[in-house]
């Protein structure tokens, strides 16, 4: 395949060409500073907040126009090749006329201050894209999860969002956004390749391209949804010199069932990648509801939040829990690790110069398993865990056959609990031995103290958090699924 210089998508139903200033180039400096469309607000500047939420689409695997909410303050424009994307400047008609997100806003009293709500307006667009019109109230909490009223009226903002299906049919038709979505797919088959003062972007579309490109320059940013690597630019103020992108690699969004487990490719989302899991381990589904406001994770991959190996990280406990794994792949050469055999210590990780994770082997679940996660924050909704525990058990003639434990927030790495492991293997599961357990649990971690918990607080909400499993999978308190 060739290569070009100049990304191609579609705002506002326009087909845009562009070369830009910078590889790293927001979304939101683009649409505000560039074509001055300034109905898109910078709030937080870190997609926190929801007051720059755009509508995404994109062609899914079957055909059809997926529709997403994003956060265009932390995404780089250069990652929009390919896709269409509505701003609030979009949705009245022609003729004057308020899109019926907007009309429902209007009439149930919505908007107070206004500066977030043209992102709760897109947030509710994209809703209805996806043909939620009449939605149930927690459909809508899960699709405004990351947008904040400063005003604090989120209940007018809800009442518009279950509404907005009262009103005549409006926005962006289908087809049309399907065969601009075929024609571009067609035009950007060759790798995006852009060069600005200092700096280097590549986007390639295969994997032996990828990993040659890596291996190449292996200490370029592999950049997938960029839910991190955007804060460097926006807050940490740093320049990225040299950027490999894998979210135009096909071969990586795919999920796909091997061999008794689940693949999942290094560019699949994190909302596809949760509910895969989530379909074989009903119980990681408040973790998945709960990792994210719903544009971070319309954005950001499963595997990316793996390879950030962050200590605070919700994804790894679980995955260590149940035996997940990861393909690590050099050049033309691949291997097999273990999740809990990559972390070594804070940032620091099983993995050689140009090295990268290619997927998630996730183990299909064994019958009689019971498993179970817990996350404990501040918030309910989008906060960083204090502390976050998972388990996996199995029992024979209740006694505690196997058994993996495994935590996030308490030391430098996602850890296993070994010492509290071996306290049960081989015991009754019975709150004596469960106390045994929770005793033992001070010789695997001694958490530090920050500003989401002390030391004290981190071992002894561990401690009884092993207990609530304990309770749920013995019939003690209801299990919440």
């Amino acid at each position: 395949m060739g290569k070009r210089d100049t990304l191609r998508f579609y705002l506002n139903g326009h087909l845009h060409q562009v070369s830009p200033a910078s590889v790293t180039q927001t979304v939101l400096e683009y649409l505000r500073e560039h074509l001055r469309l300034t109905g898109t607000k910078e709030g937080c500047a870190e997609g926190d907040c929801g007051a720059c939420t755009v509508t995404e689409a994109s062609l899914a695997g079957n055909g059809q126009v997926a529709y997403s909410a994003v956060n265009a303050c932390i995404r780089f424009l250069p990652t929009l090749d390919g896709k269409a994307i509505w701003t609030v400047e979009a949705l009245s008609g022609a003729n004057g006329l308020l899109h019926p997100v907007q009309q429902a806003m209007i009439d149930h009293h919505g908007s107070q201050c206004g500066f977030c709500t043209p992102g709760f307006v897109m947030s509710m667009y994209t809703m209805y894209q996806k043909g939620l019109r009449a939605p149930t109230r927690e459909q809508v909490l899960e699709h405004l999860s990351g947008n904040l009223c400063r005003c604090t009226g989120y209940r007018p903002i809800i009442d518009a969002a279950q509404n907005m299906g009262s009103y005549p049919i409006a926005g962006a038709d289908h087809d049309l956004v399907r065969r601009q979505l075929e024609t571009l797919s067609a035009q950007c088959r060759d790798t995006l390749e852009l060069e600005t003062p200092g700096q280097h972007y590549i986007a390639p579309t295969t994997t032996f391209e990828l990993a040659g490109l890596l291996q190449d320059n292996p200490h370029a940013i592999l950049l997938a949804g960029g839910t991190d690597a955007g804060l460097w630019v926006t807050k940490q103020l740093k320049k990225l010199d040299s950027i490999i992108y894998l979210g135009n690699v096909a071969e990586l969004t795919h999920i796909q069932r091997v061999a008794g487990q689940l693949k999942i490719g290094a560019a699949v989302l994190l909302n596809d990648g949760y509910e895969a899991i989530a379909a074989e381990y009903p119980e990681a589904t408040e973790l998945w509801k709960r990792f994210a406001s719903m544009p971070i994770r319309n954005a950001g991959t499963l595997v990316g939040n793996v390879a950030n190996g962050s200590p605070i990280g919700d994804s790894a406990p679980f995955l260590i829990a149940i035996g997940a794994h990861v393909v690590l792949r050099k050049g033309g050469h691949s291997r097999i690790l273990a999740l809990e055999d990559l972390y070594l210590d804070y940032r620091k990780q099983d993995r050689a110069p140009g090295e990268f994770i290619e997927a998630l082997l996730v183990p299909l679940r064994i019958p009689g398993m019971q498993v179970a996660t817990y996350k404990l924050s501040k918030r309910f909704d989008q906060d960083i865990s204090a502390v976050c525990s998972a388990y996996a058990l199995k029992l024979e003639n209740g006694k505690v056959a196997s058994l993996r434990i495994a935590h996030g927030g308490m030391a430098a790495t996602a850890r296993r609990a070994l010492h509290t492991e071996q306290a049960l293997l081989g015991r009754h599961w019975q709150e004596a031995p469960v106390r045994l357990g929770m005793v033992a649990m001070p010789q695997d971690y001694q958490p530090m103290t920050d500003m989401r918990a002390s030391s004290a607080y981190r071992l002894k909400a561990a401690q009884n958090l092993l207990y609530r499993f304990y309770l749920e999978s013995t019939g003690g308190v209801r299990t919440r699924v």
